[in-house]
């Protein structure tokens, strides 16, 4: 196997995995959690739960990032950045760059602590907020992946 297609491998699984989970996450262990756990017990569950998935994720959207960096480096594709037909490359980008600083820097420094503080005052607004935000994060992935599947493919608005 060669560097390219072991990058692209790399890309691959670490996208299934991430964007995988963040599916999981918002269609099996969210409903769960509404169905098995008490609403005042929700939000604090959740956190406990996901702060493993959190984990993998920080690894996933690095190897991501990293190969995906070092594909468009490698391939010379920076002026796709500049064609509107490429917009799945900016998407791709967009989506990175949000859970990057969702992971690495909102969620420990702020959102743990602020859901907390919500949920004290106001449990079950607390919990339908964490869904409907898994919700925007999971369509807007998918939306992606979507489109940068297609658009590598010469799909969606090719040029």
């Amino acid at each position: 196997m060669n560097e390219f297609a072991l990058a692209r491998a790399v890309h691959v699984v670490a996208i299934v995995l991430w964007i995988g989970g963040v599916a999981m996450v918002t269609t099996v262990l969210l409903p769960a959690t509404v169905r098995q756990v008490a609403e005042s017990e929700r939000v604090t569950f959740f956190e406990r739960i996901e702060a493993r998935f959190a984990a993998q994720s920080r690894w996933t959207t690095l190897a991501a990032g990293a190969s995906g960096f070092w594909l468009v480096w490698q391939w010379n594709l920076w002026q796709r950045f500049l064609d509107a037909h490429y917009w799945w490359m900016h998407a791709m980008v967009a989506i990175w760059a949000l859970f990057t600083l969702l992971l690495f820097v909102l969620e420990p420094l702020v959102l743990h602590r602020w859901f907390e503080v919500r949920a004290r005052r106001d449990a079950v607004g607390t919990f339908a907020l964490i869904r409907r935000l898994h919700w925007v994060l999971l369509v807007a992935s998918l939306a992606t992946v979507l489109g940068a599947t297609a658009g590598v493919h010469g799909g969606l608005f090719a040029p």
